[in-house]
Order: C-alpha cells, then sequence, then structure tokens
C-alpha cells in the first residue's frame, strides 16, 4: 500500500467501521492533475449500491474537511467483487487455497507479474504457486493482488 493510501486508511477507517462496515482497503491513483482514490467495503450481508452511497456521502465530507489530497480526485466506493482484492495479511491467510494474480513494485526472480495457486502465508511472505514453481513474494512488496474468479 502507497503512503498516501495508508494516511487515507488511518483517516477513513474510523468512520467506515462506525458505519458498520469493515475496510478492506485503499487504493490511490495519481493520474495527472486528478488522482483516484477507490475504497473497498465489505459486510457479513454483502455491499448494495445504497451502501456505498452511504459511504461516499460520510467520507467524501470528511475529506474536504481533512484535506489530505492536493488537487482534484474522484472517490469511488466498491464492493470487493468475485476479483476480490487482497491488501492485508490477514486477507491472503483467509484465501489460502484460492487461485490469485498478484503485481510485485519491484521484480522477484526477473518477474513482476504471478498467477497462481495461495499457498500459504510464511512470516512476512506469501507462498504463491506458479507453473509449479513456489516463489516467496514479500508482502511488503506487492503493489497489487487479488482473487481469480473460478469459472464453471
Amino acid at each position: 500500500m502507497s503512503r498516501k493510501a495508508s494516511e487515507l486508511q488511518r483517516i477513513i477507517e474510523p468512520t467506515v467501521t462506525a458505519m458498520g462496515y469493515e475496510l478492506l482497503g485503499i487504493e490511490h491513483l495519481s493520474q495527472g492533475r486528478r488522482s483516484l482514490v477507490r475504497i473497498y467495503i465489505d459486510s457479513e450481508q454483502g455491499i448494495t449500491l445504497d451502501d456505498c452511497e452511504a459511504v461516499s456521502h460520510q467520507v467524501s465530507g470528511m475529506l474536504d474537511v481533512e484535506d489530505p489530497i492536493r488537487g482534484q480526485y474522484a472517490l469511488e466506493i466498491s464492493s470487493p467483487g468475485l476479483d476480490r482484492p487482497l491488501f492485508k495479511r490477514e486477507h491472503y491467510e483467509q484465501y489460502v487455497g484460492n487461485r490469485v494474480r498478484i503485481r510485485m513494485a519491484l521484480p522477484i526472480e526477473g518477474r513482476r507479474k504471478f498467477a497462481g495457486m495461495l499457498a500459504g502465508v510464511r512470516e512476512d511472505k506469501v507462498i504463491v504457486i506458479d507453473d509449479e514453481v513456489e516463489y516467496e513474494l514479500p508482502l511488503a512488496g506487492i503493489d497489487k493482488a487479488n482473487l481469480v474468479p473460478e469459472t464453471t
């Protein structure tokens, strides 16, 4: 997670939690003069459009007051969806045995992209089996990770 996303999470998480939702994670993407703040929320009942609107309203007001982002930005509230993003160690532990797609910030063994079975979490590393080869990917070096939806 970027430094800006971590700062945003610190500011936003108490509000989202108080509303009864779990804050899965935040993506902050700079796009020239504009940026995108994407917030992933979840709950045991799932997430509806009304949930996203309610969180958007609360978080938008809070961001206007706190003003942690320079310039213009778009705020997006999202459910995790079938290709659920993975942000925290607990997320990886929860989905051991599932297929994942991971992009590293820096190359590991000459590669930045890995897709395979999530075999486990050891210390500060995620274990992924890709083409029958086991890779240990440092959690701190993961740029983006998602579950791969199963097709039937």
